[in-house]
């Protein structure tokens, strides 16, 4: 269940090569890329964007001067010192960069369409013109040359046992008639592939594949060879099969494609030629061809490099994808959109040998670009313990999405899925933990996508069930729905080359504003982008992001971490330091720090950041070779430090107390009063008496760092200053309590609270004393100015999310904005406010309480739904929720109101006993068939069954049927009577032989207190429920040995713990706990015969009124001999010495094992009494 994140990008665009990239390798000096084109051969290295080498092949005639030659192979021989090159020609060159010397080591006539090394360098293998295989050692000596097209299958050539004809034999879901199928015509090969031999080596290099397209049939076959060039098999009739090819590394399986009738596949066929497995790309057939595919060097990651087809006026687009496998399904795990343009065009890639999540890629426009990828599970932590436990898998176009604290989901399987318009590369939880379900999903056409929770009745059709929804199942997960979709763009020029996936590390900030990491200037250089929401303005075809603001960072980031608490987000480097964000001042940071700022904090090369511990100093990373270690930040440590300083104890009262005691007998003034609010009031109150002109910034003060500050009223004392008439020259001008007001209050926040007091001259003097731009908020503002009032304020308050004061403001506005207002209402859940706001006559009422009815019904508050309907008038909606709730005199006034006719009336009184009877409410569901449906004698039978003898009676003689008397209610009293026999006889035998057993393990106990060394019975600290005096063992003693196949329950739910603490009580002879789970057995047996008594009371009356004295006389005799003997038991079960000790309340007939267990974990807290 992991994804693939980018961890790093980067890579160098050269401008002084000339010619165009025709293919390229890695070379052995870090950061190195080699690429060969028509004139020759060029090193690059990103860390300098230029070409550091270059090697010339046209002086020589190895290429025409034209630029009509062309690179089949390129690799780089380190321990050569040369790179050796294969042209079309025939060529084959060794080429030293250093002294730029070119030595042709071969030649073939007929011309090279591929040069193929072996892993480990030892062989190479040219692919020539005239459709041969030419093996090499190293040193460029020929081994053996073989024709590619061969008649025979290979030494791996299956052997036929003889068990019988074609006819014959089992052909599973096919049927007989597979026996007679003809076999189907091959197809030749598409008409865009290039004609070429594809070469694909094992990863242990023992043996290769070649894909060519056979002259007869002019489709491909794949023949594996082996390391002599022994042909070993040749592949089935594969009809479409296409050029790509791969050996996957591991060795059981080799890659291509396969366009059929209705799809395009990825097919995998393994090494004796037989197809085994495939996946479909998410390509409509004739619309994609597949260029390559690589795997990465540990299996498992497949990247496929495909291009449009049809495309006529217009260069195709380009896409590289990244798939992966897990539990049998193949996902689409990230996407990278090259575009139309030439530049963009790609020319080739890799996967690095020894970062093996490194992906090389090379465009037409000399643009060399590298990706760095790495694993990642992506969930969401809060305190939401509905939505703690999410993790989102990306699969294409789709995030499948997991609630593991409802159901644990095997992949592929989800909770639900989410579909988006195009292929997913990101998925960010919100870090705010009481919203830590709601995701933001970014796609690969830079668009992110808002899903949250909570808000909305109505089920977004992008949002389908996975596996907890099925026919005759009611799912009862709550599901998110898309809020917003918004355009990122953070680009500085339209014109510059693509760059796909240039964001990674997407997090969504507490405060609904985004960062994501871009590429700096250099390869070394990074920039954190701060993204906020602009106000959708009315026409705009879709929303955007603003960039609020652009941080460039010194050095590349490798993990971003956010603490919701501090306010701070951490970046972490490659140079191993960590710097600090904070989004909520709007701060920069740069590697210039002073050294010892708190923002800088010198950690282990390599070492990650794994999470920061929520409400604590805690950052846990991960060291190189795997261990966990723990550091303090010294930010992180500031930041708590500040919080504990605003802390609200009194200390006078905690820390220094009154030693005579008086204070405590004071009664507290202001017992709703926060400390720091009482202060601030006092000393307010006594400014302003003394001179307000003169204090006028500590009373603003005042008000400000109260909690919650009162931001209003300070707003209106500065916007009192500035309308002064006749204003004194002492006075604090307007301007200046505004700008002090500004320090103590951040901007966005005041603007906010400036707006939400409906006085735009306030907003605008707000405003201009901050550093906002103009154009951010007077468009909004005159596009208000413009508005009906009741409007303008709703508006504004639904831009401060202040819901309730906006509904208010809307319901003024008319009909006319009645569906507005009902949407606010389903959208914020806002129904108990909107019904005070219309009469109860109104029609608007009834729409607003069936909006709510239908919000409780999908709550499942189906009582509250039906009383909403009713009170509505909505009488059939309510009738249906009585039912769901089980109310059923209730749902029968419903069906009066409605006018059901008798028939009617009686059908829905049947179907409600049913639902009555599965609940073992036999008197109420009697009370339905005898009123409602006339049918007395299936109430009677009811009755019967749930042992009301009187009220079953009582029918009987009421509608004279006593033959109902003979015929089921004497056979059913003789029936309980044997019934109660029998449970009562073996309630006796299990107390005895419990009761017997129970006191031999006292004995053994208490001789292995006495004489341990006799004894193997361990001493254990629950001997002490049992013993007089304290055992000297201590607990470790024991739980060491019995604890320990437990130590994973913990990590369990309360009822898996309860569960397994009676699976550990077991009465099992010679369990340590044995004697436990024995007093639980016996104090359940006692409350079972106490249960029963009054049940064997009224049975016993009936026996004795139809004269069945002698089955009376039995039930009753046992019975008196059952509570006898349990009567008698309970002093020696429960001995004095227990119930007159500490745990005295919870030990007796109505202790369990989970309560004995509780009182002596209690107990053994307390100090041990010594007797003297």
């Amino acid at each position: 269940m992991r994804n693939l994140r980018l961890l790093r990008a980067g890579g160098c665009r050269s401008a002084a090569a000339t010619g165009t990239p025709q293919c390229f390798c890695l070379g052995a000096e870090p950061g190195a890329v080699l690429v060969g084109s028509q004139y020759g051969l060029v090193e690059l290295r990103p860390a300098g964007d230029s070409v550091s080498r270059e090697v010339s092949l046209t002086v020589d005639g190895f290429l025409p001067e034209d630029g009509s030659g062309c690179i089949v192979g390129i690799e780089d021989l380190p321990e050569q010192e040369s790179v050796c090159v294969a042209t079309a020609a025939g060529d084959i060159l060794l080429c030293n960069l250093s002294t730029k010397q070119v030595e042709c080591v071969g030649g073939v006539d007929s011309g090279l369409s591929v040069m193929s090394w072996s892993p480990d360098q030892e062989l190479v293998l040219l692919a020539t013109g005239q459709q041969t295989l030419i093996m090499m050692t190293r040193d460029f000596e020929p081994i053996t040359e073989k024709q590619i097209h061969q008649d025979e299958f290979g030494e791996g050539k299956f052997v036929a046992l003889g068990w019988g004809k074609k006819e014959t034999q089992f052909h599973g879901s096919e049927g007989k008639q597979a026996a007679h199928r003809k076999q189907m015509e091959v197809l030749p090969a598409s008409a865009w592939d290039d004609g070429r031999p594809r070469v694909t080596w094992r990863g242990d290099g023992q043996f290769v594949a070649v894909s060519a397209i056979c002259p007869e049939t002019g489709a491909r076959k794949v023949r594996v060879w082996s390391r002599e060039l022994v042909l070993q098999s040749t592949s089935e009739p594969v009809s479409g099969l296409e050029q790509a090819l791969s050996w996957k590394p591991s060795g059981n399986l080799i890659a291509s494609t396969q366009e059929k009738p209705n799809r395009h596949d990825v097919v995998f066929l393994e090494k004796n030629g037989l197809l085994h497995g495939e996946f479909t790309l998410p390509f409509q057939k004739g619309q994609v061809k597949v260029n390559e595919m690589l795997w990465n060097a540990d299996s498992t990651i497949l990247a496929i490099w495909l291009e449009d087809l049809k495309m006529e006026k217009s260069n195709p687009n380009t896409y590289v994808q990244l798939w992966t496998t897990g539990n049998y399904h193949w996902y689409l795990k990230q996407s990278l959109h090259f575009g139309s343009l030439e530049e963009n065009q790609l020319v080739s890639l890799l996967w690095d040998r020894e970062n093996l999540y490194r992906l090389h890629i090379l465009c037409q426009g000399w643009h060399y670009l590298f990706y760095d990828w790495h694993w990642t599970t992506d969930h969401g932590l809060g305190e939401n313990s509905q939505h703690m436990a999410n993790v989102a898998v990306i699969d294409g176009d789709k995030v499948l999405v997991t609630a593991f604290q409802h159901a644990v989901v095997p992949p592929p399987m989800c909770t639900y899925e989410i579909q988006l318009q195009q292929a997913v590369n990101q998925v960010a939880f919100h870090t705010d933990p009481k919203r830590s379900g709601d995701m933001a999903v970014l796609d690969a056409n830079n668009r992110i996508s808002v899903y949250r929770y909570g808000q909305r009745t109505v089920n977004d059709p992008s949002v389908k069930f996975g596996a907890v929804e099925g026919n005759g199942f009611k799912a009862t997960v709550e599901t998110p729905y898309l809020d917003k979709t918004y355009r990122v763009d953070v680009s500085s020029s339209s014109n510059e080359v693509m760059n796909p996936l240039g964001l990674r590390f997407l997090t969504w900030l507490p405060d609904d504003s985004f960062l994501v990491v871009g590429q700096g200037q250099h390869a070394t250089l990074s920039v954190l982008h701060h993204l906020t929401a602009l106000p959708h303005m009315a026409g705009a075809e879709e929303e955007c992001l603003n960039l609020r603001l652009s941080v460039p960072v010194d050095g590349e980031v490798i993990s971003l971490y956010c603490s919701p608490v501090t306010k701070t987000v951490a970046l972490q480097l490659t140079d191993r330091r960590i710097l600090k964000y904070l989004w909520a001042l709007q701060a920069g940071l740069s590697s210039t720090a002073a050294p010892n700022s708190e923002t800088l904090r010198k950690v282990e090369r390599g070492s990650r950041i794994v999470t920061i511990v929520p409400q604590d100093t805690k950052v846990v990373l991960q060291m190189p070779r795997g261990n966990l270690e723990t550091i303090h930040h010294r930010a992180l440590v500031l930041a708590q430090i500040r919080k504990w300083l605003d802390r609200e104890e009194d200390f006078t009262k905690s820390m220094y107390p009154s030693l005579n005691g008086s204070s405590n007998s004071q009664p507290h003034q202001h017992p709703d009063q926060k400390k720091v609010n009482l202060i601030c009031d006092v000393m307010r109150v006594a400014m302003e008496h003394i001179d307000p002109q003169k204090y006028c910034l500590s009373i603003l003060t005042a008000h400000v760092k109260k909690s919650p500050p009162e931001l209003e009223i300070a707003l209106q004392k500065v916007h009192d200053l500035r309308e002064s008439i006749t204003p004194d020259v002492q006075a604090v001008s307007a301007e200046e309590a505004l700008k002090y007001l500004l320090f103590l209050v951040d901007v966005n926040e005041l603007y906010d609270y400036s707006l939400g007091t409906y006085d735009f001259d306030l907003v605008v003097m707000v405003a201009e004393k901050s550093q906002k731009d103009p154009k951010e908020y007077l468009p909004f503002l005159n596009t208000l100015r413009k508005m009906e009032t009741n409007y303008q304020r709703y508006t504004i308050d639904r831009h401060l999310k202040r819901y309730t004061k906006a509904l208010g403001h809307l319901s003024k506005c008319g009909p006319e904005h009645f569906s507005e207002f009902l949407n606010l209402v389903k959208d914020q859940n806002l129904y108990s406010e909107a019904l005070k706001l219309y009469p109860s006559s109104t029609q608007e009422y009834k729409d607003i309480s069936d909006a709510y009815g239908e919000y409780l019904i999908q709550k499942q508050l189906y009582e509250q739904a039906a009383l909403m309907f009713a009170r509505a008038g909505i009488f059939a909606k309510a009738l249906e929720a009585f039912q769901s709730s089980g109310s059923w005199q209730q749902a029968l006034c419903m069906a009066s109101r409605l006018g059901y006719t008798k028939d009617k009336l009686s059908s829905l009184a049947r179907s409600m006993a049913g639902k009555l009877v599965e609940q073992r409410k036999y008197a109420e569901a009697a009370v339905l068939l005898e009123q409602y449906t006339q049918d007395y004698e299936e109430a009677v039978l009811l009755l019967l069954e749930g042992a009301l003898w009187e009220e079953a009676l009582r029918l009987i003689h009421r509608y004279g049927r006593l033959d109902i008397l003979e015929t089921n209610l004497k056979p059913a009293i003789l029936e309980a009577q044997k019934s109660q026999l029998i449970f009562l006889d073996s309630q006796k035998t299990a107390f005895l032989r419990h009761k017997s057993r129970l006191q031999m393990v006292r004995e053994l106990k208490e001789k292995a207190c006495e004489n341990p060394q006799d004894y193997e019975v361990p001493n254990c600290p629950e001997l002490e429920l049992f013993s007089e005096t304290s055992s000297v063992v201590t607990a470790s003693d024991m739980n060491s040995k019995y604890s320990h196949s437990n130590s994973r329950i913990s990590a369990r739910s309360s009822k898996n713990r309860r569960k397994a603490e009676r699976k550990r009580y077991s009465l099992k002879e010679g369990s340590p706990f044995e004697d436990i789970a024995l007093l639980e057995v016996l104090g359940e047996s006692v409350r079972a015969v106490e249960t029963v008594k009054g049940e064997i009371h009224i049975l016993l009356k009936q026996l004795v009124l139809f004269g069945y004295d002698e089955q009376a006389g039995a039930l009753q005799q046992v019975l008196e001999e059952v509570l006898q003997l349990m009567e008698t038991s309970i002093p020696e079960i429960w001995t004095p010495d227990l119930q007159q000790s500490s745990v005295s309340l919870v030990l007796g007939p109505n202790s369990t094992a989970n309560s004995i267990m509780t009182a002596y974990q209690q107990k053994r807290m307390m100090p041990p009494v010594v007797q003297g």
